[in-house]
């Protein structure tokens, strides 16, 4: 008898860690992410991915590209942030867009790396928006075409949310010298 309250005690916890939410393994593996305890807040993030929860999938992404918890893999990287890009996170696509244009986990594809830009651009992505303005502006996956890359350019630059961070980097690099920043600038008249 002890046995088998041994036994189905066993069970009983095997089926509550088993049946723990997506949402609470992401969010407690985010918690320590975000702490920089990478190597706790992988195999949470890992559970709640392979759950299907997508910002658990971009998250694991992340580990895998910056080998954060886990040993840097591009290839693994680009799954996973595949997976949460085909359930629609912006945060995703863009990475996906990334790794396409660079060819980074992905044989390089400036068609793709364009789709999924665009994708993104279209969530509000920041990063995306100047991603595709910058395509746009070298005919990179698409007809060049200055006008569009200024209306993705002025997008990016007065994105709610990175839009700051955006223009802050874009002066920063254009005081380095940098041509791509400087021309982007100066199309969109920012001194």
């Amino acid at each position: 008898m002890k046995r088998l309250i041994s036994l189905l005690l066993m069970c009983f916890v095997c089926i509550t860690l088993g049946a723990q939410s997506a949402e609470k393994l992401y969010n407690d593996g985010k918690d320590l992410y975000d702490a920089k305890r990478y190597e706790a807040a992988f195999p949470k993030l890992k559970a709640a991915a392979e759950k299907g929860h997508k910002k658990a999938q971009y998250r694991l992404g992340r580990c895998y590209d910056k080998g954060n918890g886990v040993e840097e893999d591009n290839v693994q990287a680009f799954a996973w942030y595949l997976k949460s890009a085909e359930q629609g996170f912006a945060k995703a696509q863009y990475q996906v867009g990334k790794s396409y244009k660079n060819g980074e986990g992905v044989e390089k594809d400036i068609d793709k790396a364009f789709e999924y830009f665009t994708k993104a651009a279209k969530q509000e992505n920041g990063d995306a928006q100047l991603a595709l303005g910058k395509c746009y502006l070298k005919g990179k996956g698409v007809e060049k075409d200055e006008a569009k890359a200024k209306e993705w350019f002025k997008k990016a630059i007065k994105n709610e949310n990175d839009g700051k961070a955006i223009l802050k980097e874009l002066r920063k690099e254009a005081g380095e010298d940098d041509e791509d920043a400087k021309t982007i600038l100066q199309l969109v008249g920012i001194k």
